[in-house]
């Protein structure tokens, strides 16, 4: 797609689509630099590389924090898991009491 004032392309959702994909599982540094090198190969409007390159970014982010809140999911259910184990056996008949 062209702008019509400037002249320049546009991502359009095709490319950005196909972009986006080559770029999935790469770190940041690497998409920009994918990204970068897709569109120095044509006369494309910088702010529309620029909003894409955010949208990555984002994406990014987003996945980060994901990893994070799986990991810290794990953990509470390991913290309970064993609470449950431990108080299990304290209520069983013939097991040791604490006193």
């Amino acid at each position: 797609m062209e702008q019509e004032n400037t002249g320049q392309k546009i991502l359009d959702p095709i490319e950005r689509a196909r972009l986006g994909l080559k770029v999935l599982n790469m770190s940041a540094q690497e998409a920009e630099e994918t990204i970068d090198a897709y569109v120095s190969q044509g006369n494309y409007d910088q702010a529309s590389v620029d909003y894409f390159k955010g949208q990555i970014a984002i994406q990014n982010r987003i996945k980060e924090k994901g990893a994070e809140l799986l990991v810290s999911g794990a953990q509470i259910l390991r913290l309970v898991t064993l609470a449950f184990a431990k108080n299990f056996t304290k209520n069983q008949p013939g097991a040791p009491s604490e006193q």
